[in-house]
């Protein structure tokens, strides 16, 4: 499936999680390693991508945002929630590498502290 397609795809994901997308110019030293993100502005859940992004990267980017979501209910094709998946595992062993490092850093505490920071989000769809 091209990127272009797979992204259009994800995008409708979003909407149908009430998760806003939007594209802008980010400047380097604001994103460390990638394009954009999640975030959540006025209680409002966002994917900010870079605008000059390419397509793979906006797929990326998008599809790691989507996976901190329960998207089990959504309509979505085989292809786009394998994408998601595979986005998912990639969170969870970052998420693993994280508090692996602060244990290692830090007292028990600072880690278990550090490891719930880490946890991804997850939302029920309404």
């Amino acid at each position: 499936m091209k990127p272009e397609v797979l992204l259009e795809l994800l995008e409708t994901a979003a909407e149908q999680l009430h998760v806003r997308v939007s594209y802008e110019a980010l400047q380097g030293s604001m994103v460390s390693g990638g394009h954009g993100g999640l975030c959540k502005v006025k209680g409002e859940f966002r994917v900010i991508i870079d605008k000059r992004a390419t397509a793979e990267e906006r797929v990326v980017t998008l599809a790691t945002a989507l996976s901190r979501f329960d998207t089990s209910e959504l309509d979505l094709s085989v292809k786009v929630r394998e994408v998601i998946r595979t986005y998912e595992s990639s969170i969870s062993a970052s998420s693993a590498s994280s508090a692996s490092s602060a244990s290692s850093a830090s007292s028990a505490s600072s880690a278990s502290s550090a490891s719930r920071r880490a946890a991804p989000l997850r939302k029920t769809a309404a």
